[in-house]
Parts: C-alpha cells; structure tokens; sequence
C-alpha cells in the first residue's frame, strides 16, 4: 500500500470519444482524457505519478482502471480556487442517457461551482453506450469514489467529506453508486478496492432515476435511448438497476433539484425518492421549480433556475462542506 501522501499506481488515460446530439439537449462533448495535455510525469509534484495535466488550466486526470489494465474511466481533478479549501471533495458525473456525457454543461460548469467554494471536484468520465452498458458505468461510479477516498491524503481532501453529485443519467448513476456500496475488500490486492464507495453525501440534478422501470408495455427509457444509439438492449435485463429500494438504507444527506415540467426525465422519480427517504428518516431535501426544460444544468441562464445552486450552497455550507475542518483533524 502507498505511503501516506502518495496516490495509488494508475496507468495513463489514451483512449478518446465522439460528440453525441440527443434530442432536448445540448450536444453532449467529452474530449479525450488526454487530448492537448502533456503526457509526462508531473513536474514539482514527485509522490504523483505520469498523468494527463494541463498546467494552464489546473487541472489533472487519472486513469481509474487497475494498474496493468486498458484505460477505462478517467478523474480529471478540478482544486479549490483563491487559496481556500474545506478539504470536502466531490465526484460529478455528467447526464447524457448513457449513451453521451454532457461534459462542460453538467461536467466542468459543475466543478467550477464547487472549486470556487473551496470543494476539491473530480469530473467522472465513465464508459456509457453499447460496449459498456448497464451496471458498467455504476462500477466506474463505484470505483471513483473508492479511489479518492484511497488517495484523499496525496489528494489534500478528508476521506469523509467525499460527496457525489449527478445529472439525469448521471442522477441515476450517483443514486446506484450509493445503493451498491460497500466497505471495501480488506484484503484485496489492489489498495483503493479496500476501502469504501459511499459517499458521504449525494446530490441529484434531474436524476433520471426510474430510466430502468419497465412499464406495461415492457419498455423502459434505457432501452428507448439505446435504440437511438443503435444497440440492443432488452428492458427485463435491467429491470433491477434501479435505485429504489436498496437506496435508502444506504443514503447519506441528499439533496435533489427537479422541474415539475420536465419533458425529458418525469419530475415523479425524484418525487418517490424524497417520499421514500423522508419516510426512511433520511436527511433528504427536495427543490422543484415549476418550469424548465431538462438539461439545464446549474441554472441555463433562467433566472429562477439559477436559484437552485444558492439552495445547494446553503445546503453544503448548513453541513460543514464549505468550511475547513477543525484543527488537528
């Protein structure tokens, strides 16, 4: 196991990924972990080991597969701005109805958001589409948080402040990550698989929650997009991956923001999870806004959609994430 202060072996990211159009969204853009970044050892910085880095823009991505395995999913670590940090982490997995990633509006927006408050953001670029279906991107949310939580000492981040936020297909990917966690394998080989993959506190925009339900007519909107994207995908498959009900035993404080008139994602998912979490005592909190269109992001430029992320801010900052731990901790 890693040294204290060090991060665990990764290999580098090299793979890249097409731009995908949905319907009643915007075009969902993920450049390649690696693309114009300098594939080198990090300079100045000798307990990290070779990743993608932009010095010009701050950031740096992991690989987040085992060490001696193909690129699978990335982390590209966005750090807390202007000199403060609460040592409180997050990992924002973007929508894009697994079959694309809305990688600036519900990625790198969404980390900026949180950087700016003084939360270290970790952008997840998780596998999607018809080579990596269902429950493939719920490992990779799984693994995510497993690994920032192993590495949260060479991170400058508390290995209990590491939430997870997610948008529609993201939303739903954060709920299952939290529903399948687990403790960790103690005794396995690789270091960042011993230790936990819930987060300490979940935050859901438009989660697209219900996307595996089959109805009466044995559909399910999972297999509606992957139809759009050209691959096969039988309803009853993955009728199981839903969040409900294993979610609320395993929730922590959780946030979720939602329009009544959605027309993409039906506002009544988020609706039964915040029912199902009060009555389970959850610490749960529920914001719906009359009007808007999914897909909006930390606001879209509404004025009153812009008033979801003020509430968040009070949200985190009512339970310490905004502010830097207590001395000695």
């Amino acid at each position: 196991m890693a040294e204290k202060g060090q991060l665990m072996p990764l290999t580098r990211p090299g793979s890249s990924m097409l731009c995908r159009t949905l319907a009643a969204s915007a075009c969902l853009l993920l450049s390649a972990p690696g693309a114009g970044l300098a594939q080198s050892p990090s300079q100045g910085r000798p307990d990290l080991p070779p990743i993608a880095r932009d010095d010009f823009l701050e950031t740096r991505t992991y690989d987040l597969s085992p060490a001696g395995q193909a690129a699978t999913a990335t982390l590209t670590v966005f750090p807390p701005q202007n000199g403060h940090a609460s040592r409180a982490a997050v990992v924002v997995a973007p929508g894009g109805a697994y079959i694309g990633l809305a990688a600036n509006l519900e990625g790198r927006q969404v980390a900026d958001w949180f950087a700016a408050r003084g939360v270290t953001a970790f952008v997840l670029r998780y596998r999607h589409g018809g080579a990596a279906p269902l429950p493939v991107p719920i490992e990779d949310g799984e693994r995510a948080v497993r690994f920032v939580r192993a590495n949260a000492a060479a991170l400058g981040v508390d290995a209990d402040r590491i939430g997870m936020i997610g948008f529609s297909a993201g939303g739903h990917l954060a709920a299952m990550t939290t529903a399948l966690s687990d403790n960790g394998a103690p005794t396995s080989s690789d270091p960042v698989e011993r230790v936990s993959s819930r987060p300490d506190f979940l935050v859901l925009g438009y989660p697209w929650l219900e996307a595996t339900t089959v109805d009466v007519a044995g559909h399910s909107e999972y297999c509606r997009f992957a139809g759009f994207a050209r691959w096969s995908c039988r309803p009853e498959d993955y009728a199981a991956v839903t969040p409900l009900p294993a979610l609320t035993t395993k929730a922590p404080a959780t946030f979720i923001y939602h329009t009544t008139d959605d027309g993409l994602v039906p506002v009544m998912g988020s609706v039964h999870l915040y029912t199902a979490m009060h009555e389970a005592g959850v610490d749960v909190e529920m914001h719906l806004f009359a009007h808007g269109a999914h897909g909006t992001g930390l606001g879209g430029g509404d004025p009153a959609l812009q008033l979801w992320p003020q509430a968040l801010d009070a949200w985190l900052r009512a339970r310490g994430y905004l502010d830097k731990p207590p001395a000695g901790r």
